[in-house]
């Protein structure tokens, strides 16, 4: 079931007639890995910002459901709809892991009555222990704190998580549990998870693989 569709979505920067975008159309589906290649400066993480409604199209329409993200209440759709990794984690390093996603969950509103207790469940389910959890983040190694960020992103139980080359900083090991994690979130919990990356063993792992190249946007597997 699509969740999220691009439909010939076109955009260029400010101050500039360069299409970084040209009509680009895709969808993306519950359920599936989708990942997004392409060179340094081909736009992926322009298509990111995009999804994750921090800009808008300058053509055509992004559509989270039927909802058009031009028209809808972007902050509220970023705070409950969808969840964001990003590569530098962008935690708060002198907070712990636990107070992090505490804090996540008190700005998106949460309902959650015990926020503390879920937020040590949301962190066991990424591998991250209670002793681990109650450490600062500046304490964490890089997979720990990327472990951190993707139950952060977790924290409104968003049906759509985005991640920005989420696994860019970590060791081969580490990177390989990473994408466990993000495997099951697709296939086993039904996200639908969107990644940019360079890494062919991130590609590995997905049920679709789109190319960005020229601001056209084409399908390597599916």
């Amino acid at each position: 079931m699509s969740v999220l569709t691009l439909d010939k979505v076109t955009y260029a920067y400010d101050g500039t007639k360069k299409q970084v975008l040209k009509g680009i159309s895709a969808t993306f589906e519950a359920g599936k890995v989708h990942t997004i290649v392409g060179k340094s400066g081909s736009g992926k993480s322009t298509v990111l910002s995009l999804i994750a409604g921090l800009d808008v199209c300058g053509g055509g329409r992004i559509l989270h459901g039927d909802d058009d993200l031009a028209r809808i209440d972007r902050d509220r759709y970023r705070a409950q709809g969808i969840g964001v990794i990003f590569q530098s984690y962008n935690l708060l390093t002198n907070a712990t892991a636990v107070q992090n996603i505490v804090l996540s969950m008190n700005i998106s509103a949460s309902p959650e009555r015990d926020k503390k207790s879920y937020a040590f469940a949301l962190l066991e389910k990424v591998g991250i222990d209670r002793e681990t959890a109650a450490r600062t983040v500046l304490k964490l190694s890089g997979g720990e704190q990327q472990r951190v960020g993707i139950a952060r992103a977790l924290a409104h139980n968003p049906g759509i998580l985005i991640a920005d080359e989420p696994t860019g900083n970590l060791d081969r090991e580490t990177e390989s549990e990473i994408l466990g994690i993000f495997s099951s979130l697709a296939h086993d919990e039904g996200r639908c998870v969107v990644i940019v990356t360079h890494s062919k063993r991130v590609t590995a792992i997905a049920d679709v693989v789109l190319s960005l190249n020229n601001g056209c946007l084409s399908v390597l597997k599916s």
